[in-house]
């Protein structure tokens, strides 16, 4: 039995996947951990050959296998070896394309799970503002969040590509994001404490959530199901939430007892004239 110590991230799970494969380690034989006092319990890692002759795979199985490793499930490593294994010398190189497969149905709901959770990321991350770099003269924001899985690197280049103009940090448990309009780096994680708690601009956010919300579209079930209770802890915009919930009903009777506004002229404008002479203009006769 080999006792494989590794960093609980995919490119270290596929440097030893590749070694393994190479050297013909069944999947039976290999004790997979991301845990040092766990792996410490066990025999001494063994050397493994590192290049030549690996299998090659689909881009397919590597996207899966990106997406699964960043669950937290401690059966993954060995799972997704395990696949591996049976894709590249067991012969069974359409694996992915079987559903019922206890394997691959429960590596794509690994993935499934790891997807929701990347969306509540991008939906839910609040950025506030720290102060401005003294070389750089940008803006430096920092964010915290508290993702269920280890999502920072599959989830942060969509914060790259909207925020590419600013320098942040995105702090969680797991790990952290760092961009300072060049290059994304990543360090391990940080306690809440790192984060700030309240900036200038929350109160403005506030504000602005306010005057956005509509009472008459409320939908407290579906709202919830999209915005989970566990994650208004850090939202800025948390504490107006339950008291907007209970007063929409008055609101929404207030906007139905409310005369509507009379309708304005429309403004004098050439262009817009011409338009409505052209509209007016009995369509010709064919011929």
């Amino acid at each position: 039995m080999r006792s494989i110590l590794i960093k609980p991230n995919f490119e270290s799970w596929r440097c030893a996947a590749r070694r393994l494969l190479h050297a013909g380690v069944e999947p039976a034989a290999v004790l997979w951990s991301d845990d040092a006092d766990e792996a410490s319990l066990f025999a001494e890692e063994s050397i493994i050959p590192e290049s030549g002759g690996v299998p090659k795979v689909s881009a397919a199985f590597l996207d899966i296998a990106r997406s699964a490793t960043a669950h937290t499930d401690p059966r993954r490593w060995g799972i997704l070896y395990r696949m591996l294994w049976r894709i590249t010398r067991g012969d069974q190189r359409h694996l992915l394309e079987m559903p019922t497969d206890p394997d691959t149905r429960l590596v794509r709901n690994w993935c499934k799970a790891v997807g929701r959770d990347i969306h509540k990321m991008h939906a839910f991350v609040r950025f506030r503002l720290v102060g401005v770099g003294e070389q750089s003269g940008r803006e430096q924001f920092i964010a915290w969040f508290e993702p269920e899985y280890r999502i920072v690197r599959l989830a942060t280049p969509f914060f790259v590509k909207r925020f590419a103009n600013m320098d942040w940090s995105i702090l969680t448990p797991h790990e952290c994001a760092h961009w300072d309009g060049n290059a994304l780096q990543f360090t391990p994680g940080v306690s809440r404490d790192a984060a700030p708690d309240e900036d200038a601009q929350d109160e403005l956010w506030r504000a602005y959530y306010r005057s956005i919300f509509n009472p008459a579209r409320l939908k407290v079930r579906a709202m919830q199901s999209e915005m989970p209770k566990k994650y208004w802890k850090n939202l800025p915009e948390a504490p107006l939430i339950k008291g907007l919930i209970a007063d929409s009903r008055k609101r929404v009777k207030t906007m139905l007892e409310t005369e509507g506004l009379p309708v304005k002229p429309a403004p004098k404008n050439s262009y817009l004239e011409s338009l409505r002479r052209l509209n007016d203009q009995p369509a010709s006769s064919a011929d």
